[in-house]
């Protein structure tokens, strides 16, 4: 588990990979909230999943800061 990329999620940044067009992200509804919920988009689908699976994504997936093609923000 990386706190630096949980942090990160808390603070909005959006990790991806726009050629294989899987994302992962945290909504501004879930801040603050004891056991946040991030979403894991790949291609048209979209799952819930927890800090912990997030972070786990992330790093096996090797997803980077990316600007997502609907949500924009992040790193632009």
């Amino acid at each position: 588990m990386s706190l630096m990329i949980q942090a990160q999620l808390k603070t909005g940044l959006i990790f991806g990979d726009t050629e294989n067009a899987e994302y992962v992200y945290m909504p501004a509804s879930e801040l603050g909230l004891a056991a946040p919920l991030c979403i894991y988009e790949k291609q048209d689908q979209r799952k819930d999943v927890s800090l912990t699976e997030a972070d786990h994504l992330i790093t096996i997936l090797s997803l980077k800061p990316v600007c997502h093609p609907r949500l924009g923000v992040s790193t632009c």
